[in-house]
């Protein structure tokens, strides 16, 4: 652009510039689109360097030693920058630094136009999964040598840039008209380069591509709908070996235990009486591609066969991966669609209503920005595309779609709605693909989202309980919904632009009067009624088991039917005004439209409101848990309730639409109870089959069990932490395998790391640590990526972590995955679990301790060349009484051993040794 950019990275002892200073500055000059030169310089602090920064940098107290003060390039620094544009990736922290060490060694501070590469990384790169200069460069395949210095990190911002502008450039003219438009809000005078950009494009603009089209002034990604193609004649189902090796050819390998599994789901589906099947098939056994080819035999759109996952990794890989694997092979093709909420799909109309009247406010116009790029680029307008953390920001909820019911066909958008092209790809897929949760939740839809089927498939069917059980889960919270009702009520919010679009019907205004009335009296109510059940309850969080504990007085009672009255006459005047607005909803406005759609949210969050306080307050079902969080003023908290029975499958309104359900998952069987997972489910007829694993735990690994008997219960969290430690320090300072550490405490978890992080540090190892340092993706990431790592991590990394061969070669168990049986919700499940008449802990804690094991033992065996060793710190594995039991569900010929810790060292050093991983 005729200009001359100064693409800058610092490296520094800190983040705080009155306190730390620069140890490295790098420069990279761009003129129409081509480096001309490069500036780079160590710089010495006058003041250590922390291991920390060290460690990140790969900077040096040594290096810097004999490198020039920072007073000493000032100058040179500042001639080099001047009349140039200064770029940095996160401008606000390289500019700031910077200028106040100018103007520390004398020298004006820069007042040169800056421009931030993260902000138009997150524009122009909408479907990015983070932002971080290394992430992207990784993403975006440039090279980068030496992350965290200074000239390194500045050509890779150089080459982000120039790639983020080589796209720009590629955008139809209106996309970018609209983006200059927004883009005010941005920081320093990245605005003027986009205007720049806009400018420049206007000269030649770009012809709108073939696959694109402009509605309404925003182009969008035309849509595809591939329909099926039913094949000529009917094909065999291969049951023998030679049949499937002639199907295979070279694309996939025969596998013995993935042939049991594909026969035995085909013949569940085709010929047995049982309705439903439990099928444990671990990890090895390649059981998404063992469901998925004899599933195709019997999928039409007509009768599709539906399948739900517990996460959308495995969604992704059966459409990414597995069916298009499997279609190279097949003459009749797997056409599957995704099927997701309503509110996870953008809605056009209202989308281009915030565009009209555009708010001024930065992160808000940033994902304006980021939308528009993106649906240049999207054919299903999931937001999941975007990879964004979290969908709680208001743009969000002023744009997610309500639902096909409050589209009207004269929209401009109505053609291209995401929602409608959805049920229009459905109708032509031989497979849908939901999640556990949104399975769960048709219980719950007045409209049922899946269709009737003959078969149903659910894929890691061991998270089935636990997610009906969250999907039920049901939560109101006082405070909040007070919070809401004042803002909403505030100048020119909600109820003051309902009168503004309702100014000339006295009626409409009258029932918004009634409407603000009816809910400030059920706020009043709400206080009365919890400052008297959270009288002398001065704990954080209650448990009331039965309706005797929470007696209220007479007025207390007068006050809950009085409250019910509020609710019932605030739905009656909820239906007036929705059919009010229905009325005109064609005729309002882009922004009333957003109005709408904002009061329709309100009225969807009462009719939930409704439904938990009355059953929190009548229903005293022994299988309901009635939660209560106090908050300080002891009139507001949070009402929660859980249905313990939720996961019994007949009790939902989706088992009986299918003739077979097929459940699968790596790990089901439990010894000693082959029925657990079948009474948990309220199917206890249903047979468990077990497809044996196909791995050789005799020779690929080893489980060794300190042989140290402790009282754990007796000991602080202090000492039970230095206890891990030390014991973790022995280990690893022998053992320099890449190591994952699993703990069942997130407390002891940082503890631990606390106590040993800095000594492996300055022997060059580094600790990750779940929580510390990043999300689970990327903690992965890093760990895949160094040798020798050592990652701790809890919760969710006991499963769904892949780290075959090398990456993974030492698994330690801190401690036996129990439930904490002191935690309220788990002494409930105790109570209800006595009054069906069993022990909850001997058929339910233990059984889903010797699962979690199991799967915390399948991080480290994944395939049949990994090898590797278990340590568990917990003797109780041996010497406790249930320890033989917990042993039953592990693989049956995996060595087992209690060894006192050195020996623990030795014999695992010896194991490794003798087993080196065959690549």
């Amino acid at each position: 652009m005729n200009q001359t950019y100064a693409i800058v990275d610092i490296e520094t002892t800190g983040t705080n510039p009155k306190m730390d200073r620069i140890i490295q500055f790098g420069c990279v000059l761009v003129e129409n689109n081509e480096i001309v030169g490069r500036f780079s310089t160590d710089i010495n602090p006058g003041q250590a360097i922390s291991k920390q920064i060290q460690s990140l940098t790969q900077i040096s107290n040594r290096q810097v030693k004999k490198a020039p003060f920072f007073e000493d390039v000032a100058t040179t620094i500042y001639n080099l920058l001047e009349d140039t544009h200064f770029v940095a990736h996160n401008i606000h922290f390289d500019y700031h630094f910077l200028n106040q060490e100018l103007i520390r060694c004398g020298l004006p501070a820069l007042t040169i136009p800056g421009i931030d590469t993260v902000e138009l990384a997150q524009i122009f790169l909408p479907t990015e999964a983070s932002f971080r200069l290394n992430d992207l460069a990784e993403s975006l395949g440039i090279e980068h040598e030496n992350p965290h210095q200074a000239a390194s990190d500045a050509e890779v911002t150089a080459m982000l840039l120039l790639e983020i502008e080589r796209r720009a450039r590629t955008l139809p003219i209106a996309t970018i008209q609209k983006i200059a438009l927004l883009s005010s809000e941005t920081s320093y005078q990245t605005s003027q380069y986009i205007q720049n950009l806009n400018n420049q494009m206007k000269q030649s603009p770009q012809k709108i591509p073939d696959n694109s089209m402009v509605v309404a002034g925003v182009v969008l990604k035309k849509k595809e709908i591939a329909t099926y193609q039913a094949p000529l004649y009917a094909f065999e189902y291969p049951t023998t070996k030679k049949g499937k090796e002639q199907l295979f050819k070279e694309v996939l390998d025969y596998r013995r235990a993935q042939s049991k599994l594909m026969n035995l789901i085909h013949r569940h589906a085709t010929t047995t009486d049982d309705k439903s099947i439990l099928i444990e098939a671990s990890t090895g056994t390649g059981k998404t591609i063992g469901y998925l080819l004899p599933a195709s035999y019997l999928a039409t759109p007509e009768n599709p066969v539906i399948i739900s996952t517990a996460s959308i990794l495995l969604q992704n890989q059966l459409l990414k991966k597995d069916i298009p694997q499997l279609n190279q092979l097949l003459d009749h093709s797997i056409q599957a669609t995704v099927i997701k909420g309503k509110s996870h799909y953008i809605d056009l109309q209202r989308f281009h209503a915030t565009l009209l009247e555009p708010m001024k406010q930065k992160q808000y116009r940033l994902y304006q920005m980021r939308i528009l790029v993106w649906l240049t680029q999207t054919e299903t307008g999931d937001f999941s595309e975007l990879n964004l953390t979290s969908l709680n920001h208001l743009f969000f909820e002023e744009v997610k779609h309500r639902g096909l019911n409050y589209l009207t066909a004269n929209q401009p958008f109505y053609q291209e709605d995401f929602l409608r092209h959805l049920q229009l790809k459905m109708q032509q897929s031989n497979f849908l693909i939901v999640n556990h949760a949104f399975l769960a939740q048709e219980t719950q839809r007045e409209e049922l989202a899946l269709p009737m089927s003959d078969l149903l498939i659910i894929d890691e069917a061991h998270h089935l309980p636990e997610i009906m059980e969250q999907v039920t889960n049901q939560f109101f919270d006082t405070e909040s919904f007070q919070r809401k009702i004042r803002h909403l009520r505030e100048e020119n919010q909600l109820f003051d632009q309902l009168e503004e679009m309702f100014e000339n019907d006295i009626d409409a205004r009258h029932l918004l009067e009634l409407y603000q009335e009816e809910l400030l009296g059920i706020i009043d109510l709400q206080e009365e009624i919890l400052a008297e059940v959270l009288i002398d309850q001065p704990v954080k969080q209650e448990i009331i088991i039965e309706e005797e504990q929470m007696r209220l007085s007479v007025r207390g009672e007068r006050s809950c039917k009085k409250l019910f009255l509020y609710y019932e006459e605030t739905l009656v005047i909820q239906n007036q005004i929705a059919k009010l607005c229905l009325q005109r909803k064609d005729q309002w406005l882009n922004r009333e439209q957003i109005v709408y759609g904002e009061l329709l949210a309100l009225f969807e969050s009462i009719e939930v409101q409704v439904k938990v306080v009355r059953q929190w307050l009548l229903n005293w079902g022994a299988q309901l848990i009635h939660k209560i969080y106090p908050y300080g003023n002891q009139q507001s908290g949070r009402l929660q309730i859980i249905d313990l029975s939720a996961a019994i499958l007949p009790n939902t309104t989706w088992y009986e639409r299918y003739k077979k359900v097929i459940l699968v998952g790596g790990t089901l069987k439990v010894p000693s109870q082959a029925n657990y997972f079948a009474n948990r489910l309220g199917i206890p007829e249903t047979p468990l089959k077990v497809i044996p694993s196909p791995f050789d735990y005799q020779n690929q690994a080893r489980l060794l069990v300190l042989d140290e008997v402790i009282d754990i219960k007796e000991m602080s969290t202090f000492e039970y932490s230095k206890f891990i430690a030390k014991n973790l320090r022995s280990i690893l300072e022998e053992i320099e395998h890449s190591t994952l550490v699993l703990f069942t405490s997130h407390e002891i978890l940082q503890k631990v790391y606390h106590q040993l992080q800095m000594d492996f540090l300055e022997n060059g190892r580094e600790i990750m640590a779940q929580g510390i340092g990043g999300s689970r993706e990327k903690l992965l990431k890093r760990f895949r990526h160094t040798k020798g790592a050592i990652l701790f991590g809890a919760d969710s990394f006991w499963e769904g972590v892949d780290l075959p061969g090398e990456t993974l070669q030492l698994l330690i168990v801190t401690r036996l995955p129990f439930e904490h049986p002191d935690r309220p919700l788990i002494e409930a499940k105790a109570r209800y679990a006595q009054i069906q008449g069993f022990n909850y802990f001997r058929q339910e804690s233990l059984p889903k301790t010797s699962l979690r094991l199991r799967q915390g033992l399948g991080r480290l065996i994944r395939s049949e060349n990994d090898r590797g060793v278990m340590i568990v710190l917990d003797h109780r594995l041996v010497h406790a009484s249930y320890g033989k039991q917990i042993q039953k569900s592990l693989p049956k010929h995996l060595p087992i051993a209690a060894l006192p810790l050195q020996e623990i060292v030795q014999e695992t050093r010896t194991f490794f040794e003798k087993n080196t991983i065959k690549q």
